[in-house]
């Protein structure tokens, strides 16, 4: 996203990203055996409210369905995660969302990138102005990306955003595009299938063959027939994979990757995804 400040700890616009893993396996290999500690699932977007994790340090578990990602128990040694913050991801989808304020040290840029499209001062940006914002950094969205961002920044389906879950945003985003165009390497504004899986590997998500036919052919504007997604896909992608990871890994309390969802429980963790 071209203007975009650099945010605190994340490499500048275009630059690849760390990889705290090692270098992916080939296709349909196993990845290296687990490190002694639990290693970071990483996705890149911190919970609503915090700044980015410094370069180098990150936190949480593996990419989902391999050994040494999330879906294995961790080490005995290591200490079971946090909870969840309070009403994040547990609590109703339409709750009230809380006041915020910037978190200190954000980037003067950012903080008037929100205060520009809060006309009204409330505090509040909606699902509009939150579109408005990104695209004066020369990124456009659909309503529909914008919709994922605001619920899986805010765990909230109100469609409103505060400067905490903002700031939460944009720098997210820019590491998001930074990955991207580290893995598009010959620059056509899209990845392939091979590409997908690298990115997905480097944010921890590990998914199956199968469920990554499945995301390029859902993603890919072609309907499937180009096998390529192009950047705003990615970020819905991501947010999709990540968005159902964190909610699967709610009712997974042992890891082992197997989890019971009542009814009601599984409707409202998947509707939110398909109708945003």
């Amino acid at each position: 996203m071209s203007g975009y400040p650099p945010g605190p700890g994340y490499p500048h616009y275009g630059a690849p990203p760390g990889n705290p893993y090692g270098v992916p396996p080939p296709y349909g290999a196993a990845p290296p055996s687990p490190y002694v500690s639990a290693p970071p699932y990483a996705p890149s977007a911190p919970p609503a409210g915090e700044k980015p994790p410094k370069e180098g340090k990150t936190h949480g578990y593996g990419g989902y369905g391999q050994p040494g990602y999330y879906g294995q128990p961790p080490p005995a040694a290591s200490a079971p995660p946090p909870p969840p913050p309070s009403g994040a991801y547990g609590g109703s989808p339409f709750a009230a969302l809380m006041p915020s304020a910037f978190p200190p040290g954000t980037d003067p840029n950012v903080v008037a990138c929100f205060q520009a499209a809060d006309r009204d001062g409330s505090g509040f940006i909606d699902d509009k102005e939150l579109q408005q914002a990104l695209s004066s950094y020369n990124q456009s969205f659909s309503l529909r990306t914008v919709h994922l961002l605001m619920y899986l920044f805010t765990s909230s389906s109100v469609r409103k955003i505060g400067p905490k879950e903002f700031t939460s945003v944009f720098y997210s985003l820019q590491n998001w595009r930074a990955i991207f165009e580290a893995f598009d390497r010959d620059r056509s504004g899209k990845i392939d299938t091979m590409e997908l899986r690298e990115a997905l590997l480097n944010l921890g998500f590990s998914v199956s063959p199968a469920v990554l036919d499945l995301l390029v052919t859902k993603f890919d504007k072609s309907g499937g027939k180009s096998k390529a997604i192009e950047y705003d896909n990615f970020i819905e992608c991501c947010l999709t994979v990540k968005g159902l990871t964190e909610k699967f890994k709610e009712k997974d309390t042992k890891y082992s990757g197997s989890a019971t969802f009542t009814y009601e429980s599984f409707m409202l963790t998947v509707l939110p995804f398909l109708i945003a």
